[in-house]
């Protein structure tokens, strides 16, 4: 009869030790899905918030860090317009645009200068700091301002998915051209067809530039 009732006791013991432990972990996995729920709520809310411009818009404003320590920003340029290009350290065809991005610059500078933009996150790819960033303009001797957007908040409202990314301004900052510089990226002496100069040659004729969009080849932006 005591070995009857310490069976029992045992069992309900166990029975008990069993429906808690469900219990808590039932718990546990309710707050797992709530969290996961209130990411994934937060990521719509995101994505809800930014919309990304189009050949014809208006370009986001910005006020970003250069590589000099200095602030720019896109309101201090007011000539005939400005090339803003999305681009970073690490990259093999932003490398690769490196010497053709400079030539632009010197090309351009009085009247449709270059702005460059690292828009990727150091935190997923350490070469794109902006300590390297300072390192590689003077390598490379950048003739034009590199800037780094912290926080990653300017490249989704201009829509730039690609490094190099160029997104061509007029003297409004309407965007009129978006895409890639030209038709070559692994090989400058091989380009055919120069769509951003095309570009700016229909904007000073007065006309559209055509094509006014194009695929831009380079890699992801890391977030």
């Amino acid at each position: 009869m005591k070995n009857t009732l310490s069976i029992l006791g045992m069992l309900v013991a166990v029975t008990f030790m069993f429906a808690s432990c469900n219990s808590e972990s039932n718990k546990n996995v309710n707050k797992a899905k709530g969290e996961v729920s209130a990411m994934n709520t937060r990521a719509v809310e995101n994505v809800a918030t930014v919309t990304a411009i189009g050949v014809g818009d208006k370009a986001p404003a910005f006020s970003l860090k250069n590589v000099d320590g200095k602030m720019v920003s896109l309101a201090d340029y007011k000539g005939k317009g400005a090339i803003v290009v999305f681009t970073c350290n690490h990259c093999p065809f932003s490398v690769l645009y490196e010497d053709r991005i400079i030539d632009l610059q010197k090309k351009y500078a009085a009247n449709y200068p270059v702005i460059a933009i690292n828009p990727n996150s150091p935190t997923a790819e350490p070469e794109d700091g902006y300590e390297e960033m300072i390192v590689r303009a003077k390598e490379k001797g950048f003739n034009f301002p590199y800037l780094f957007d912290d926080g990653q908040k300017i490249y989704p409202q201009y829509g730039a998915n690609r490094t190099p990314h160029v997104f061509l301004l007029d003297k409004m900052h309407n965007v009129r051209y978006i895409g890639a510089i030209d038709d070559s990226a692994r090989d400058a002496s091989a380009v055919k067809v120069n769509y951003l100069d095309d570009a700016i040659k229909a904007i000073n004729a007065g006309k559209d530039p055509e094509p006014s969009f194009t695929k831009a080849i380079g890699c992801t932006i890391k977030s």
